[in-house]
Formats: structure tokens, sequence, C-alpha cells
């Protein structure tokens, strides 16, 4: 039996402006669609949902996001500035060819280094983490070994 991971979801407010992150990450995106109906709310346990998507992927294909946009309900928590320990969803982290160029695309729509430096791990990978728009906690590491 084969398994493959389809993809992550991510909830936003701002869907144009999460796209346009990820593209500038080096994602590509996919495509757009909305998403309601009865059958849509019987796989998710919230009735009545309207939500907007869009899928990114990877440049290679094998990874993808979906950012989910809810019109209808209004999300019900918010766990976007929660620390890099708290339960549940951490991150995402991405491979990037070269990290210095990808982190300064990213620092031209507002995002922030979690720490204030890009840390060496064992002359293997150069690794930080960012926080995106609206929070989004990512991953990006440069392979250098």
């Amino acid at each position: 039996m084969g398994v493959r991971l389809d993809n992550v979801g991510i909830v936003v407010e701002d869907l144009d402006a999460a796209i346009e992150f990820f593209v500038v990450l080096g994602l590509e995106c996919e495509g757009r669609a909305s998403v309601d109906g009865d059958w849509a709310g019987r796989v998710t346990g919230l009735p009545g949902q309207r939500v907007d998507i869009a899928t990114v992927r990877t440049p290679d294909g094998h990874g993808r996001l979906e950012l989910s946009r809810f019109r209808e309900p209004a999300p019900a928590a918010d766990h976007r500035r929660a620390p890099v320990n708290a339960l549940g969803y951490l991150r995402v982290m991405f491979n990037v060819d070269d990290l210095d160029t990808v982190l300064d695309r990213a620092r031209a729509l507002g995002a922030e280094l979690v720490s204030t430096e890009v840390v060496d791990y064992r002359g293997v990978y150069r690794l930080c983490y960012i926080r995106g728009p609206e929070g989004i906690l990512l991953g990006l590491a440069e392979s250098i070994g």
C-alpha cells in the first residue's frame, strides 16, 4: 500500500498575499477554487462552509500547500503567533538553493526572522525560521555540506 503526502493546509485571512509570499519563496501557484456545498461540510464538520483555496507547489512537483480563506464560518481560533514550542502544527520547512536571496525576497514582503540570525548546523545546513504574512511560521534550509 503506497502513501504520499498530498498537501499541508494553512488557513489565512489574505489569500492573495499568502500566494504572493509563497511564489516569492519559489513555489508555483497551481490554481484557485471556491469550495462549498453539502459534501464539503460533511468532510470538515463545518456545515455551510464557504472557502476560497489556492494550491501552491514546489518546482519539483512533490510538495504542496493548500492555502484556505474561510468566508463562512469565520475562523474559530488564531494560532499564528504561537511560539515554536506550541503543541500542534509547528511549521513547514523548505530546502532552498540560496537562502540569502530567498530571505531577502521574503523580507521585502514583511517576513521576519524568528531569531536574530541564520544558523550554521554542523557545516551541513544553514537554517532559520521566519514568520511570513499573518505570522505563518516557516523554516528555510540551505544545504552547504
